[in-house]
């Protein structure tokens, strides 16, 4: 690295907060910075640049008297910058995945607070393929998966919606339609990024007065490239891969590029980095969609009703109550989904230093993921369609669910559902650092991000025969239930078109922002560091729905066409007409290893897309707004800090800490849309919220230095993440599926906690550290939901709101609602404890030395209390329905939250050779409030193992060979805390991907 470029460097060296330019910082820095003893350094930093990260030509360095690294060095350097002043030979230069380790290692060891960081090897080189599934690897963090991918991240057991993103040191929201529903919230989707776009990941675990508000759990700087800190000239790299999937048996490939210049006096640099991958695979399994109490027609012959199918009285037969109160599956169903995905990221950067005390940078990133999401699958539809079904061969085990049974008059659906979605992604931002003398300076940043998320089809057929005989299903295998259909789904003459769906949306998210940093050296060891911010966020969501159920439940015309004379839904039996005879609008799907057992039909018609749509002209229709799905948030968030560095010694102990307070003004705006009838009209009219609140945030960091590489760490503060923005909606959604309505809150008060860390760190060797940190949160406002049980007369709501696909549509008195809304709650706690390992195996002879593992282990336990609607308790008379699902108080852990988690990497690296195995573990957790009588819903435990392995063709080129999830895990999600019942098995199969990459 140029003497300059070096000298400018040091110069803004201080052991403060750690943000973006922390990372360069830890590679750039001289020899003694390596060494991987815990030190203060000797100067005092100026502003933190507003975004810089690793670079190429950045090293790392194994200190003078530590064993030299042969295996993974270059040959030594002979440069005045990289030789101690009183060494007798140059020190040796580590490169390939130890020189990432040790950058990260730097990272945490420079800052007071609590930092975690994940560095590249080298440019346009990510340790994984996704930035969620880097993240695991970092103490704390665990994330979730969809289409075996990861996408959000819990840190410290707080969910993604508590945890605050920057890129290149700007807070944005990346919205994604993946997943089996949108993100409409505030959390960041990690797979709208492609990994080759970023040099780094830093994680803020503990808050300071001058970094960011609104993280209970982690401020996260996901960083890009920095030309200045490059080499001289031209930089290129490019890769190529292929890849594959097992299950799925498709290929597809995945691209990376970077080429950066910079200026011979190092004044001026630029860089253009891109990305493109394209994936097509499946996720093949079962799902019950959740489980659900009912009443039958019949149980083993003893009649419930007076009258079959419909009307008549109950009863009260024993039989009838026992299999009533039981739980059956909603919707037992085996199927597939595709996930046919496309990214391409693209990101620029230019920098002009024309001295030491001036630096310019602006940067882009512009990302776009594609989406085509196709579901198939075959189902029984229980769901509020017990009353006309004769239950019969039926088992009740210990968990009071109705775990085999046999089916007569079931409602046997296919369906085949498309959804087509693209997220855009954009971001334009600059940053001015400037030193006035040579004990103040200011960093001006701003910048500008926008998420645009928009689904144009989203469409659903579905072909039913109302009246099948002879239908089965055992989950005595709660995961791989035996599904039989007696009659055939096959047939196209046993099957009707009955729904049409199409719900388009739209969801955008937009940031500006604003800051100004200043520092002042005081004197030596006290710094006063101040600024001042300013950040607008807007989301706006709009939902529209084309539905149509094709015959009225009176009977006459169909509404689709007008061309049908529908039966009335009293009518049962082969002669009743509730749809368009499926005909040629089909087509055969054969389900393929979804886990599966022997006897479980895995070949059945579905509809076709494009004939169904071509015929009843979908498309065509006029849609209508979805009330639930239309709404609006904005923020206006102005404020200031003041922040004191201070570093020294006291009776012979050296010490860091910084104290300060943060000052919040939140301006907030909340529409949404309310329903009424007037004059017998159903009119849609904006409500629209406004208010504010203030929030003075301190925080005290400190960092003690008993030895030279032990480092012990303390930390206070108090912190907010603002409400979701689903929940601050003033106005409701209509579940007429499950029966269920959900009102918003817009006078919902922030999460707020006062939040305590202490930790030890021990850097023992390089690359090497073991460390132990422990944490506290009180949580003093927590959002809860309350729930009640009520007739739909009760909201107050129009009929008109309750989508016309669903159940209650026909009967919206069929029975009792459960009706939620989010209150303030009274706070929770959480604690924990996080332990890691990492070192290298230098003292081992021969090859073996070239080995070295990272290990750690999270444990995190914490109490919240919920209101949610437990399972009912009794079958009213004469009616036969089931009676008000009881309001329940419960205490369990934050939505979120495994208690325990562990990651652990083997590597292996020599001068061409380098492997690596990966295993992460996550222990079951609650992902929400559930439905239907259940109390919470969630996912059981998780185990991946990635792999990878590369060589070295030439000092330019490699080659390589990477796995995930080599194991096949299989995905699975339960309903209700207590009895684990099955919510959903499957899984996503092997992927492996083969390439080569250049660099010059």
């Amino acid at each position: 690295m140029e003497v300059r470029a070096t000298a400018a460097i040091r110069r803004r060296i201080w052991l403060g907060g750690v943000s973006a330019g922390s990372v360069v910082l830890a590679l750039a820095m001289p020899a003694t910075v390596f060494a991987q003893a815990a030190q203060i350094p000797n100067s005092v930093t100026p502003g933190t640049p507003a975004q810089i990260d690793p670079s190429p030509a950045q090293t790392a360095v194994v200190p003078q008297g530590q064993p030299t690294d042969p295996a993974a060095t270059t040959a030594p350097q002979v440069d005045p910058e990289t030789v101690s002043p009183d060494s007798e030979t140059a020190e040796i230069i580590v490169t390939g995945f130890r020189r990432s380790l040790d950058a990260a290692l730097n990272v945490k060891r420079q800052s007071v607070s609590s930092v975690d960081a994940i560095v590249a090897e080298d440019i346009a080189k990510f340790p994984d393929q996704n930035l969620a599934e880097s993240l695991q690897r970092i103490p704390g963090i665990s994330i979730q998966r969809d289409a075996g991918e990861g996408r959000a991240i819990t840190v410290r057991g707080l969910g993604a919606q508590f945890t605050r993103v920057r890129v290149n040191g700007l807070e944005t929201v990346a919205t994604s339609t993946d997943g089996a529903s949108s993100n409409r919230d505030r959390a960041f989707d990690f797979n709208v990024f492609a990994s080759e776009l970023f040099n780094s990941i830093v994680v803020h675990k503990t808050a300071e007065a001058s970094l960011d508000e609104g993280s209970l759990g982690a401020v996260v700087d996901l960083n890009t490239g920095n030309p200045l800190a490059g080499k001289t000239g031209v930089t290129l790299v490019g890769s190529a891969q292929a890849s594959y999937n097992d299950l799925s048996k498709n290929f597809g490939p995945r691209l990376a590029g970077l080429l950066s210049w910079k200026s011979a006096d190092g004044s001026f640099g630029a860089s253009l980095s891109g990305a493109y991958s394209k994936t097509n695979n499946l996720e093949l399994g079962n799902n019950s969609v959740r489980w659900a109490q009912g009443v039958f027609d019949s149980v083993d012959g003893t009649r419930c009703f007076t009258a079959p199918n419909r009307g008549g009285t109950y009863t009260g037969a024993a039989a009838c109550d026992a299999a009533a109160l039981a739980f059956h599956p909603h919707i037992p169903r085996y199927g597939s989904i595709r996930h046919d995905r496309e990214r391409l990221g693209i990101t620029g950067s230019i920098q002009w230093s024309p001295s030491d005390a001036t630096k310019i940078s602006i940067d882009g990133l512009y990302s776009r993921f594609k989406e085509t999401r196709e579901e198939k699958w075959a189902e029984v539809l229980l769901r509020s369609n017990e009353r006309s079904i004769d239950l019969s061969n039926y088992t009740i085990d210990s968990n009071n669910n109705l775990i085999k049974a046999t089916l007569n008059d079931a409602w046997v659906r296919t369906e085949h559902y498309l959804r087509k979605s693209q997220t855009e992604f954009y971001q334009i931002g600059g940053s001015w650092d400037q030193d006035l003398s040579e004990t103040f300076r200011f960093t001006l940043l701003g910048g500008y991000s926008k998420s645009d998320a928009t689904i144009p089809v989203e469409t659903t057929f579905v072909f039913d025969d109302r009246d099948a005989q002879g239908y089965s299903y055992d989950y005595t295998d709660m995961k791989r239930p035996t599904l039989t259909f007696g009659t055939s789904v096959t047939d196209p003459a046993n099957f009707q078109l009955a729904e049409i769906r199409d719900r388009p949306s739209e969801t955008v998210n937009d940031f500006r922002t604003a800051q100004l940093r200043t520092e002042w050296d005081v004197a030596e060891g006290f710094q006063i560091k101040t600024g001042a911010m300013y950040r607008r966020f807007s989301f706006d969501t709009k939902g529209f729905s084309r539905d149509a159920v094709v015959c009225p439940n009176a009977g006459g015309k169909d509404v689709v066409l007008g061309t049908l004379t529908c039966s009335p839904n009293t009518l049962f039996g082969p002669t009743a007409v509730y749809g368009f005879p499926a005909g040629s609008l089909g087509e055969i799907f054969n389900l393929g290893k979804a886990g599966q057992p022997s006897g479980t039909t895995s070949s059945f018609l579905v509809p076709n897309i494009d004939a169904a749509a071509a015929f009843t002209g979908l498309y065509n229709r006029t849609p209508t707004v979805l009330v639930g799905d239309t709404r609006s948030v904005s923020e206006e968030v102005t404020g200031g800090y003041m922040q004191f560095d201070v570093k020294g010694d006291l009776l012979g102990l050296s010490y860091a800490a910084n104290a300060g307070v943060r000052y919040a003004h939140t301006a907030q705006k909340s529409t949404g849309i309310s329903s009424a009838v007037v004059g017998g009209v159903t009119v849609n009219t904006p409500a629209t919220v406004e208010r504010s609140y203030d929030d003075f945030l301190p925080a005290i960091n400190v960092a003690l230095f008993p030895t030279e590489k032990i480092i012990l760490r303390g930390a206070i503060s108090k912190v907010l993440t603002r409400p979701s923005l689903g929940s601050l909606t003033p106005g409701g959604s209509v579940d007429g599926f499950n029966y269920r309505v959900t009102f918003g809150n817009p006078l919902l008060k922030p999460f707020r906690a006062t939040a305590f860390d202490i930790a030890a760190e021990w850097y023992f060797a390089p690359q090497s550290i073991f460390s132990v940190a422990l944490f506290k949160k009180n949580i003093e406002s927590f959002t809860v939901t309350q729930t009640r049980s009520g007739s739909f007369a009760s909201t107050g709501l129009p009929l008109s709101v309750i989508p016309a696909s669903s159940p209650a549509a026909g009967a919206p008195e069929g029975q009792l609602w459960q009706i939620n809304a989010p209150v303030n709650g009274v706070g929770a706690s959480l604690k924990g404890m996080e332990i890691s390992l990492q070192s290298s195996f230098r003292f081992l002879p021969g090859f073996l030395q070239n080995f070295g593992f990272l290990a750690n282990a999270t444990f995190v336990d914490s109490s919240a209390g919920y209101s949610q609607g437990g399972p009912a308790t009794s079958v009213t008379r004469p009616g036969g329905v089931l009676g008000a699902l009881p309001n329940t108080t419960r205490t369990a852990t934050l939505y979120g939250l495994s208690k325990r988690a562990y990651n652990g990497t083997l590597y292996y690296e020599d001068k061409k050779f380098s492997a690596r195995g990966s295993v992460s573990y996550r222990s079951p957790y609650i992902d929400g409030s559930s439905a239907t009588g259940n109390l919470f819903e969630g996912y059981n435990s998780t185990l991946n193992v990635d792999a990878s392995l590369r060589y070295k063709l030439t000092p330019a080129v490699e080659v390589s060979l990477e796995g995930t999830n080599l194991t096949d895990n299989y995905r699975s999600r339960y309903t209700d805390l207590d009895a684990n019942r099955n919510y959903e098995y499957n899984h996503f199969g092997r992927t492996f991907l083969m390439g080569a990459r250049f660099k010059m």
